[in-house]
């Protein structure tokens, strides 16, 4: 019988001799690399996936937590969710070349869940479809900030977006923490 030190040493052995000929196969990969996305895609591509993780949140949190706050100066679990789904349609409305403003999304008008998690949903679809619209081309276009007095391509305000959704879901991750729950994006899977 091999002891445990023996069978190791031969298992790391045979790990070292293998890794030439796995490293070989990998490099002869028949199939070239996938392009690079095309830039209206990549900026849909990064609005989606920041925001997949909100969605994910508004459809797990529960219903009787939407209005927590961890501090009565923030935002409710709602307003945050709310804020986004609004400070979408700043992007939506640039792209259209429109002026830039938040829709009026308030927990007034959107009382349930179901209500604001359609709110945040559509608001992602319309925004996706504004910069499809657009196209490649179009998304270079410059547009003037319209919260400060400069200009800048509608791809950099759409990445700046993406950032924003993304800060939103860290300030979420807190709601989640606070009341002892694990967010659905750090959950094994």
């Amino acid at each position: 019988m091999h002891c445990p030190r023996h069978l190791a040493a031969i298992a790391t052995f045979a790990t070292l001799l293998a890794a030439p000929l796995l490293a070989q196969n990998a490099a002869k990969s028949p199939e070239p690399p996938k392009p690079a996305a095309k830039p209206a895609d990549a900026l849909i591509g990064a609005l989606n996936y920041e925001g997949a993780k909100l969605l994910a949140m508004a459809q797990d949190f529960p219903e009787d937590k939407y209005d927590y706050k961890p501090n009565p100066a923030q935002r409710s679990f709602a307003e945050q969710l709310l804020h986004v789904a609004g400070s979408n349609y700043a992007v939506t409305s640039a792209a259209l070349g429109k002026k830039a403003e938040e829709e009026n999304f308030t927990r007034e008008k959107y009382k349930t869940k179901a209500e604001v998690v359609a709110a945040l949903k559509k608001s992602f679809e319309d925004m996706a479809a504004a910069i499809k619209a657009k196209g490649d081309a179009g998304i270079n276009e410059e547009i003037k900030f319209p919260w400060g007095n400069f200009m800048m391509r509608i791809s950099d305000f759409g990445y700046s977006f993406a950032t924003h959704i993304a800060e939103h879901y860290g300030q979420l991750v807190v709601y989640y923490r606070v009341l002892n729950m694990v967010p659905p994006e750090s959950r094994s899977h």
